[in-house]
């Protein structure tokens, strides 16, 4: 619980931080501006304050790591909700207006987090996890959105040093298959999920495993 406050309290500052002018400029998301990844922050705050306060009395049927389907096809952009969160964001015109409703939902979504019943069964996606393995599952998202948000800004803050290890646990599982202990946590992450392309040293590393790469979360 504690490390998804972290990593969403990270992630939304560097979002308040960026200059209005880079919402136009590229993100690590292809296709998508840092305005659209914004955008789709925020629905994700939205998601996480309804699933918080979606109570289930069934067993658990998804955990932190089953929560994620795993596809090898990445986004191609014609997805209605990706496309519609194109759209949305535009409609924001100013940068300004996308960094207060994602303070103003963020926080809310936050502080949700913080009051959770780490046990208690939440419904999300027509599945049902117990909120803590449901917010734990989140950190994965902050995590490589946060990578997303700051790709081409070198000077920007990146993702908390914990926040990366938990994911990096978390996408070993999803594989499931250690990635090489020469990786560091980014490296791992952003070639494990196809935000870079391996180099051929690091597929002669990776060895059976580069078969499995990209793993494309959704």
């Amino acid at each position: 619980m504690d490390l998804f406050s972290r990593s969403w309290t990270a992630l939304r500052t560097a979002v308040a931080e960026l200059p209005d002018e880079d919402f136009a400029r590229p993100s690590g998301c292809t296709g998508w501006l840092v305005r659209d990844l914004v955008c789709h922050l925020v629905i994700d705050a939205q998601d996480v304050l309804i699933t918080l306060v979606s109570p289930a009395e069934t067993e658990p049927t998804r955990d932190a790591v089953t929560y994620w389907e795993v596809t090898g096809t990445p986004p191609t952009g014609d997805d209605p909700l990706d496309a519609l969160t194109v759209r949305l964001a535009a409609a924001y015109q100013e940068a300004w207006l996308l960094k207060f409703h994602l303070d103003d939902v963020g926080s809310a979504a936050g502080r949700a987090a913080e009051l959770a019943d780490p046990g208690r069964r939440v419904s999300t996606r027509g599945e049902v996890l117990t909120a803590g393995d449901y917010l734990s599952a989140y950190v994965l998202e902050w995590t490589l959105h946060h990578l997303d948000l700051v790709a081409h800004f070198p000077d920007a803050a990146g993702p908390p040093a914990e926040g990366l290890a938990r994911t990096r646990e978390l996408l070993e599982k999803i594989a499931p298959a250690p990635f090489p202990a020469s990786f560091c946590d980014k490296d791992a992450l952003l070639v494990g999920t196809g935000r870079r392309a391996p180099t051929d040293a690091e597929t002669a590393e990776l060895g059976e495993l580069a078969a499995k790469l990209p793993l494309i979360l959704g």
